[in-house]
């Protein structure tokens, strides 16, 4: 069975649910696709949970317990939100590979560096083999694949990441990892009458924006 995970390393989840997508490889062909959440938010006229007050700060705390509490070492990087163009296209320069994808969540996630722009990715980008990050980066074809991502992932009805999509249905959030092992172990999981029923739930009420 394949599936598309969507991700973007300004988001800390996609981090931290890096580990249990690939520990999915046994049962799921995966392709990772970086995407732009900025833009994602755009499209669909939302703000960020960092850019939200009290959300930030809740949001900013559950990251951290969250990896405590899942054994995974993670260190903010000096500022956040950030600008995550760059390192989402240096990995698509070294071929959006699992290792390089890894390499770079650990140069911001783990170790807790900044990750805006080619000067602080040069030592992630020479460990890929790409000395000049700033001639990689700016590369049109790269630059033209990172829109071809976001613009696909929006047309397959991706709101958020880390998003995983597979067999037409969208997983969200890396808290939905059980769910998504749920629904490999029984496809007809979420196929039963009041799942049905929720779906088309009506609205009572519609706020104005």
């Amino acid at each position: 069975m394949k599936a598309d995970w969507y991700f973007d390393f300004i988001s800390p989840y996609s981090y931290l649910q890096l580990g249990p997508i690939r520990a999915l490889h046994a049962r799921l062909e995966i392709t990772p696709i970086p995407i732009v959440f900025g833009a994602v938010l755009k499209h669909h006229g939302q703000l960020g949970p960092a850019e939200i007050r009290g959300k930030r700060e809740f949001t900013y705390r559950f990251v951290q317990w969250s990896a405590a509490r899942e054994g995974v070492a993670l260190k903010f990087p000096p500022a956040h939100p950030f600008n995550p163009i760059a390192a989402l296209r240096l990995c698509i320069a070294a071929g959006t590979t699992w290792p390089a994808i890894a390499a770079i969540f650990e140069h911001v996630w783990k170790e807790g560096r900044a990750g805006d722009d080619a000067d602080s990715l040069a030592d992630v980008g020479h460990t890929l083999g790409i000395d000049d990050v700033a001639a990689a980066t700016s590369r049109e074809d790269v630059k033209a694949a990172l829109r071809a991502n976001t613009e696909a992932a929006l047309a397959a009805g991706v709101f958020g990441v880390p998003t995983l999509r597979v067999g037409g249905e969208l997983f969200w959030g890396h808290d939905a990892t059980p769910m998504i092992e749920d629904w490999l172990a029984d496809p007809q999981r979420f196929s039963g009458a009041e799942y049905r029923r929720i779906a088309t739930l009506p609205r009572a009420i519609e706020r104005r924006r």
